[in-house]
C-alpha cells in the first residue's frame, strides 16, 4: 500500500470529523469551530480534507471528462444519461444539473483550501515547524489555484473568494463575478507564492512526492495558466517550464505504455496525481468507461471515443498511443456512431485499466511532464523559435515510435500550430485537456462546426451548432437564484 495513502487514511481516521465538516465548522465532538485548528495534527487533517476534494466528489473523477473530452470532438456521450447527451450535443441550459453540482464541488474545494491558508499561521503548536507551516500554506495555495483555473476555463470570470466566509449576510455571500483577467492574476500570484514555499520533493518516496503539491507542480500549473489566459504570456510559460525542468524532482518522459499500464503510478513523468486506495477510497470512473470484458457489466458504457478521434490516430499511424488509450470490443448494445447494430466492434476509453467494481485503485494524472513538453513547444512556436518547437515535439513523437516531423508538418509558425494541436490531442486524449486546447488556439467554433460525425440511425451529420457564446458554460441557474450579484454568460 502506498505510504502517503496510508497517511491520508490515518489522518482521516484519527480526526473525529469528516472532510466535509471542515466547511461549515459545526461542532466536532468536544471541539468547536473556535478551537478546532489549534494543533499541527488538526491543520494537517484539514489539508488532507482539501486534497480529498479530488477524490470525494465528481469534480475530477468524472466532470473533467464530460466538460473536456465529451463536449469536444474527442468523445460521444455513450451511456444512457440525457444530460450527458446534452453536453455532447452542446445543448446546455443554465438548469442543467451537472453545472450546479460542478460549480458547488469546486467552490467547496476552494473553501477547504481557504480555511487552511487562513488558519495555518494561527496554529500555536511547537510541534509544527516553520518549514512545515510554509509547506502547508503552499500546498493549499496550489490547490486553490488549481480549482480557480478549472472555474475560469469553464465559466470565465467568477466570484473570487480568497477567505472563509464570516457570516451568511447578503453583503458577505452575494459576491459578484471578478473579470477573467482578475481571476488569472490571482491564480498566477498564488502560484508564485506557492512555488516559493514548496519543496521540489518531500523525500525519496514517490507516492508522497506525486500526491502532494510541490514547487514543480506550482510552476507547471503557472505555465499552463499563463498560456491559457486571454493574453498569453509565452515568455512566462517558458520561464516556469525552465523551473519545472530544473527541479530536483527530475521529471522525465517514460514509456507511454507504462504511463497507462494501471500499475506504474507515481512514475517519473507524473508531476502530481490523484491517489486512490481502492475500496472505500476507490475511483469509480473506470467502471463507467471500460468494456464488458474488463468491467463485467452488460450495460452501455460512457465516453465513447469518436470516429474523428480514431481517424486522427490512424492518419498519423499512431498505434502506440491509440492502443494505450482505446480498446475495441464487440458489444450487445447498439451504438449509433459505430455500426448501429448489435455485435458491432466499438472503441472504449482505456487509459484507466482496472474497473474495480466502482472502487478502482487507478490514479489520475493532474499534471504530467508530457503535457508540459508540448506546452513548451507551443511557447517556442509562438515566440518564433521554430526549431526549438520542432525539437520538443519530436521528443514526444520519438517515445511513441513516430518519425520526426516532416517539413510539411513544420514549415511555418502557422503550420506548427496545427501540428502541435494535433499532437496534444493524441497525447492527452481522455486527460481533460481537449476543450481547453481548442479554446486556447481559438478554433473551438470552427472545429466543432466542421466536425463530420454521422448518426447512423438517420444517416445524417450531427449539427453541433457551435457559437462563440457556447465557449463558456452558463452560470448555473440555482447559483443565479441565490446570488443576485451574478450576471449570466451569453447564451
Amino acid at each position: 500500500m502506498k505510504p502517503y495513502k496510508i497517511l491520508i487514511t490515518l489522518f482521516i481516521s484519527v480526526t473525529i470529523f469528516s472532510c466535509d465538516d471542515y466547511l461549515d465548522l459545526s461542532p466536532i465532538s468536544e471541539e468547536t469551530s473556535g478551537n478546532a485548528y489549534e494543533t499541527g495534527r488538526q491543520i494537517e487533517a484539514a489539508l488532507v480534507g482539501a486534497y480529498e476534494s479530488f477524490q470525494s466528489s465528481e469534480y475530477y473523477v468524472w466532470d473533467n471528462l464530460l466538460f473536456q473530452d465529451v463536449r469536444s470532438d474527442n468523445c460521444y456521450a455513450g451511456g444512457d444519461n440525457p444530460e450527458i447527451f446534452q453536453l455532447d450535443y452542446l445543448d446546455i441550459a443554465p438548469t442543467h444539473s451537472r453545472l450546479f453540482k460542478h460549480w458547488s464541488n469546486i467552490y467547496n474545494a476552494i473553501a477547504k483550501a481557504n480555511l487552511v491558508i487562513e488558519r495555518v499561521d494561527q496554529v500555536d503548536d511547537p510541534n509544527l515547524s516553520q518549514e512545515r507551516r510554509k509547506q502547508i500554506k503552499g500546498e493549499a495555495l496550489f490547490l486553490r489555484s488549481y480549482h480557480y483555473f478549472t472555474l475560469v476555463k469553464l465559466w470565465g470570470g467568477v466570484p473570487l473568494i480568497t477567505s472563509t466566509l464570516k457570516s451568511l449576510e447578503a453583503e458577505d455571500t452575494n459576491i459578484p463575478r471578478s473579470s477573467t483577467e482578475e481571476v488569472y492574476a490571482q491564480i498566477t500570484s498564488d502560484l508564485a507564492l506557492a512555488a516559493s514555499l514548496l519543496p521540489d520533493v518531500y523525500g525519496n518516496d514517490a507516492s508522497v512526492n506525486k500526491a502532494r503539491a510541490t514547487s514543480g507542480a506550482a510552476h507547471a500549473l503557472a505555465a499552463k495558466a499563463y498560456a491559457q489566459q486571454p493574453n498569453p504570456d509565452y515568455q512566462a510559460v517558458l520561464d516556469h517550464i525552465e523551473a519545472v525542468e530544473s527541479s530536483a524532482a527530475n521529471y522525465q518522459l517514460v514509456d507511454f505504455n507504462e504511463l497507462f499500464s494501471g500499475n506504474n503510478e507515481n512514475n517519473a513523468e507524473s508531476i502530481i496525481e490523484v491517489q486512490y486506495l481502492g475500496g472505500n477510497e476507490g475511483n469509480y470512473g473506470p467502471q463507467l468507461l471500460l468494456p464488458p470484458s474488463i468491467s463485467g457489466d452488460s450495460w452501455r458504457k460512457f465516453v465513447t471515443p469518436s470516429v474523428d478521434l480514431v481517424n486522427a490516430f490512424d492518419s498519423e499511424g499512431d498505434t502506440v498511443r491509440k492502443n494505450a488509450a482505446i480498446l475495441f470490443e464487440s458489444v450487445d448494445w447498439v451504438d449509433e456512431f459505430w455500426g448501429n447494430a448489435q455485435n458491432t466492434s466499438i472503441p472504449f476509453s482505456y487509459k484507466w485499466k482496472n474497473a474495480g467494481g466502482f472502487a478502482s485503485a487507478d490514479n489520475t494524472y493532474l499534471i504530467r511532464y508530457g503535457d508540459i513538453v508540448l506546452l513548451k513547444a507551443e511557447a517556442y512556436n509562438e515566440l518564433n523559435q521554430l526549431q526549438n518547437a520542432i525539437t520538443e515535439v519530436n521528443r514526444i513523437r520519438t517515445r511513441v515510435e513516430l518519425p520526426n516531423l516532416t517539413n510539411e508538418q513544420s514549415i511555418s509558425k502557422e503550420v506548427m500550430r496545427e501540428t502541435i494541436l494535433k499532437e496534444r490531442r493524441l497525447e492527452l486524449f481522455l486527460e481533460g485537456q481537449r476543450w481547453d486546447d481548442l479554446a486556447r488556439y481559438n478554433v473551438l467554433v470552427s472545429t466543432m462546426n466542421n466536425l463530420v460525425e454521422i448518426d447512423l440511425r438517420t444517416n445524417t451529420t450531427v449539427n453541433y451548432n457551435m457559437t462563440e457564446a457556447k465557449k463558456l458554460l452558463p452560470i448555473p441557474q440555482q447559483e443565479l437564484d441565490r446570488n443576485p450579484a451574478l450576471v449570466q454568460n451569453p447564451l
